[in-house]
């Protein structure tokens, strides 16, 4: 299962043109499931160019101003017990992005926003890999004010506020509401949730927390 990804410029910036509709993880148990399988969350709606209007405002009330472009090193839940280095992810062949090789790391989307620079940033990964548990099993816990902190290589660290936390039908994925443009530095920590159907290999849902950065160290 693959959906295609793209990437636009306005204004001298990188607008995401909600390409990270990509991150509906299909991968989360360590299986994925063939494009040619006719299986929920097969499609989602992409983004139109009405949608590229960038959002303003934040969840969170103490915004602090976006940051520069950095590559993200690490990612810290302390409330989860997470610390992770980050892969990079891609997009392979049909435009879809890649998922984590190693269940125990969560990945950062390269073609989006770095976290902390302007725009939703988004780090993903598996919640469970061949019936063990992997980096975000509990991310569906996190709660409302809790922080998530990125180490970038410029040697600051983002720290984001987590405004709230949603599970979304991939075959439904409101990826306008998810993936919008912002005109804050907002990060998205994605999953698969819901009930894993085993003769599939496959999660039907999608957590996403929606985080705002709110301190920069």
């Amino acid at each position: 299962m693959s959906l295609p990804v793209s990437r636009t410029r306005a204004g001298g910036r990188a607008l995401v043109a909600i390409a990270t509709a990509a991150l509906l993880l299909t991968a989360c148990a360590g299986q994925d499931i063939a494009a040619s399988q006719s299986s929920p969350g097969q499609s989602a709606p992409l983004a139109t160019t009405d949608a590229q209007t960038p959002a303003t405002g934040s969840g969170s009330s103490q915004t602090v101003a976006a940051l520069e472009r950095s590559v993200p090193q690490r990612v810290v839940i302390p409330s989860l017990g997470v610390s992770s280095t980050l892969e990079t992810l891609g997009q392979n062949e049909k435009g879809a992005m890649t998922t984590p090789k190693d269940p125990d790391l969560a990945g950062w989307y390269e073609p989006g926003p770095t976290p902390g620079s302007e725009g939703p940033a988004v780090i993903a990964g598996h919640v469970t890999w061949n019936g063990a548990d992997a980096v975000f099993k509990k991310l569906k816990t996190i709660k409302t004010g809790a922080t998530v902190e990125v180490e970038r290589e410029d040697g600051k660290i983002a720290t984001f506020t987590v405004d709230r936390v949603e599970e979304y039908p991939k075959a439904t994925f409101p990826t306008l509401e998810v993936y919008k443009n912002l005109d804050y530095a907002g990060l998205r920590l994605v999953t698969c949730g819901g009930e894993f159907d085993a003769d599939q290999h496959y999660y039907p849902n999608n957590v996403v927390v929606f985080a705002s950065m709110t301190s920069v160290a």
